[in-house]
């Protein structure tokens, strides 16, 4: 009984959150030549009318609009932009500029791209991001998610074991695994002495691979879909490079040898989380790329990626484990910006210039990057030192930033309310454990460790606050900016309650 009381009041103090449109909240961003083109421009104006926001544009560059992002200091900020205009540098420049409304290091707004195959794909995208979603039915394919606890509907083949697959039909059903035939394959090998060898080694058919996924994703109907194995802008590699996906005119397809098929789409809106994969995220200024065919046929109303090679993945991984260690706590949009505040505050205990520096992307990275890093660090850099910096600026939402899209609650785990009120120039926030409290959950489980670590304690703010600091005599390891607060300290104990004073301006 307690424990459906204290359930009850976490799901009354998260609609307590939805709190009504503010002035000025919520900026769109019409991106270069829009104004030209009617189709497109409707777009920008639909998503403006919707928020009840403010529609700039640019001519060459989002950064020219820094003043004015600096008068009005949004909350939100969306970017409609054809899939031409697109690239790497568009999405780096894009976190850089997120940074720059005020003097502190951290991102002052939550961002997102809005684009499409074409304007009709683009609206489609801003339609289906209009009414919040709960993820039921997922479908992966990496092995980290395999509890399936998140899902009712949950099916994967697995990048950790070759030709391993599982799935989950219903919600009260448990993991059912299954292993794909093998059989011995003539592959190359190096030897010790540095020699290429041909040996027989057992190997899953590829076509065996893609057809469980290709039948998966059919049979699942995924609000859902994660990957995280080779790829690039112009490819999906099935783990093991057991055969790929492609995209031709808009549409993904799966490539059979000798006869390609399109994936058979249900027409449900999806998340796309292309959590560890590189270069999927990159548009590449051509709206043939992958990107665009997971938002276009995929039906994605959020994707995110990585713009360059990915090798350390916590920007990826990091995201995901703060929106899976808070199931329905946090939007999809509102973990991914926790976890780079988190990157942000990282960045700066270690070297405040870290937070600035230019990476050297590119075929030489791996021999530059420690050198540079080391130049501003006087000491040899660490591999999250170096991994931290190369994914700073790198990954790419596409989407409405203010969609609520999360994941279903897990009763037992929720076990931590987090409530707030003003008064005058106080905002007080207030933790309270309930009895089944796991500090180790609050801390992310263990979830990918060997990319993300412990997560300190989180709480996005309902509302944008100004200017808030610990207040005197506070004594928490803390990250405080208008949007979040982030505790390093927070060694909570079942059943208690503890208080963060801060102080504000009104």
């Amino acid at each position: 009984m307690k424990l459906s009381i204290f359930i009850l009041s976490v799901v009354l103090a998260l609609a307590a959150c939805q709190a009504a449109p503010r002035e000025n909240e919520y900026v769109v961003i019409a991106g270069k030549d829009i104004q030209k083109d009617a189709s497109w421009m409707k777009v920008a104006e639909t998503l403006r009318d919707k928020h009840q926001g403010v529609l700039l544009s640019y001519t060459a560059s989002p950064e020219e609009l820094l003043p004015r992002l600096q008068e009005l200091r949004p909350r939100y900020v969306a970017i409609v932009e054809k899939p031409e205009n697109l690239n790497r540098d568009y999405v780096m420049n894009m976190h850089r500029l997120s940074r720059q409304v005020d003097d502190d290091i951290y991102a002052d707004f939550l961002w997102g791209i809005i684009t499409g195959y074409d304007a009709d794909g683009a609206m489609k995208m801003l339609n289906n991001s209009t009414e919040p979603l709960v993820i039921k039915d997922a479908v992966a394919s990496i092995m980290e998610l395999h509890s399936g606890k998140w899902f009712d509907r949950y099916a994967w083949v697995d990048d950790h074991t070759q030709g391993l697959w599982g799935e989950k039909k219903s919600a009260g059903d448990t993991i059912v695994t299954y292993q794909l035939k093998s059989e011995m394959m003539k592959m190359l090998r190096r030897n010790q002495n540095g020699k290429i060898d041909t040996v027989l080694m057992p190997r899953v058919k590829s076509v065996d691979e893609m057809q469980t996924f290709y039948n998966i994703y059919a049979d699942y109907q995924p609000d859902l879909v994660v990957t995280a194995a080779h790829a690039t802008e112009n490819n999906l590699e099935m783990p093991f490079s057991l055969g790929n996906i492609k995209a031709k005119n808009g549409v993904l397809y799966m490539d059979f040898p000798g006869a390609p098929q399109n994936l058979k789409e249900s027409g449900k809106r999806k998340v796309y989380f292309a959590v560890g994969n590189c270069l999927i995220g990159n548009v590449n200024n051509t709206k043939e790329s992958m990107a665009i065919a997971w938002m276009n046929s995929g039906n994605a109303a959020t994707m995110i990626g990585y713009v360059v090679t990915t090798w350390h993945g916590r920007n990826g991984w990091g995201g995901l484990k703060y929106w899976l260690t808070n199931p329905g706590r946090y939007s999809l949009a509102e973990a991914i910006y926790l976890n780079q505040q988190d990157m942000m505050y990282q960045l700066n205990e270690w070297k405040p210039e870290l937070t600035t520096l230019d990476y050297p992307y590119g075929d030489a990275e791996f021999t530059e990057a420690p050198g540079v890093i080391q130049g501003v660090l006087r000491t040899e850099p660490t591999h999250d030192q170096i991994g931290f910096v190369h994914d700073r600026d790198v990954l790419a939402y596409y989407g409405d930033p203010k969609w609520d899209v999360r994941l279903q609650q897990i009763p037992e785990e929720n076990d931590i309310r987090v409530t707030s009120v003003k008064k005058g120039n106080k905002y007080i926030v207030t933790i309270q454990t309930a009895e089944n409290f796991s500090l180790e959950r609050m801390k992310g489980d263990h979830f990918k460790q060997e990319h993300v670590l412990d997560l300190p304690f989180s709480y996005f703010f309902p509302e944008r606050l100004k200017n808030p600091r610990l207040a005197a005599g506070q004594h928490w390891k803390a990250a405080v900016d208008e949007n979040f607060l982030l505790i390093y300290n927070a060694e909570f104990e079942p059943g208690r309650t503890y208080t963060v004073e801060l102080e504000t301006e009104n």
